[in-house]
């Protein structure tokens, strides 16, 4: 190794973290997702604490949801992150109408998060990772990796355990407080236990992937094929065209 081939390894490095950070921020909402997930719950939380208004509370939820998804569509951003945050809060608003009980405002959401933890572990063990699929179409590697790429594949399962037992640690936590706590603890915790899980999840994918293989961008492959196709009908067609005209 030459000293001038160090600095071109070095920025390829630093170019390849810069991707994989600028794609996860991408999959996973960044600062303003975050933002949106926790302040519906925020409110609710304040509002029940403060006047045990289950009415009241659940409204003003699902209303600043709404209010997020319209503050979205006029800034013409994507309302992915928002859409789900209004859906989640949706039902948690209607199972706790139903049940008149505040503390189920929560229940789906917990429920959402054992189920995802133990997505994340089920694939992980069965060699098709949860992460990969979801971020695989950000790198526009689509499924290339699980065949053509183990590095990233290892990388993939990794990150899929991390996030799998995360997420069932959290519900360790939140599930005996449902029946144990009452729902402004709960709600608080719920709060507290928001960002920070997600954030260990998503530094420790970046760590994952930052030393993985570069993802392999089959969309440039497709199209430096359909371009290979058409410069070899073309070549033909002038073939052809010049046997003719000999």
């Amino acid at each position: 190794m030459t000293s001038l081939d160090k600095p071109t390894e070095e920025t390829q490095q630093q170019d390849a973290r810069a991707v994989t950070e600028a794609a996860l921020f991408e999959a996973f909402g960044g600062v303003r997702g975050m933002v949106e997930t926790v302040v519906p719950g925020l409110l609710f939380v304040t509002i029940f604490t403060i006047n045990k208004d289950l009415h009241m509370s659940a409204i003003a939820a699902l209303a600043v949801s709404l209010v997020l998804v319209v503050v979205r569509l006029v800034m013409k951003d994507t309302v992915k992150h928002a859409f789900s945050g209004v859906f989640g809060v949706a039902f948690g608003v209607v199972f706790a109408m139903m049940t008149d009980n505040a503390k189920n405002f929560y229940l789906p959401g917990m429920l959402y998060t054992l189920g995802l933890a133990l997505a994340y572990i089920i694939t992980a063990l069965c060699g098709v990772p949860l992460i990969g699929l979801m971020l695989g179409p950000v790198f526009k590697e689509n499924l290339s990796w699980r065949t053509r790429n183990p590095g990233r594949k290892k990388a993939y399962t990794k990150a899929s355990w991390a996030w799998g037992l995360i997420l069932l640690a959290k519900c360790a936590i939140l599930f005996p407080l449902y029946w144990w706590a009452n729902t402004a603890q709960l709600g608080w915790v719920l709060v507290a236990l928001k960002i920070p899980p997600f954030l260990l999840a998503v530094w420790l994918t970046w760590v994952f992937l930052a030393k993985a293989p570069a993802p392999i961008d089959v969309f440039a492959e497709m199209e430096a094929a359909e371009k290979a196709e058409e410069e070899e009908k073309a070549a033909a067609e002038a073939g052809g065209r010049h046997r003719r005209e000999g």
